[in-house]
């Protein structure tokens, strides 16, 4: 299992309750890929959201966001944490 964080843009003037259900709507279908939703974080000015996952790969987080309604095309791996 990897880490990855990917990056939504085009989501100006997201709101805490639409990032919620957006998160909600990832973690209802994430085990049928094998992934693990952990954070989401928004910058509503800008329209960017990140989102950190545990999957087994890029498509399997891919697959999940866009079945949610809110596909992704940015994703990156990352291989090296610091706690």
């Amino acid at each position: 299992m990897s880490k990855y964080m990917d990056v939504h843009h085009g989501m100006k003037g997201i709101t805490p309750d639409q990032l919620s259900a957006a998160h909600r709507a990832d973690t209802a279908i994430q085990g049928d890929e094998g992934v693990r939703f952990q954070h989401a974080w928004a910058d509503p000015k800008s329209g960017t959201v990140y989102c950190l996952s545990d999957a087994p790969s890029a498509d399997a987080v891919k697959r999940v966001h866009a079945r949610a309604g809110h596909p992704v095309e940015e994703i990156h791996e990352v291989p090296l944490e610091v706690s």
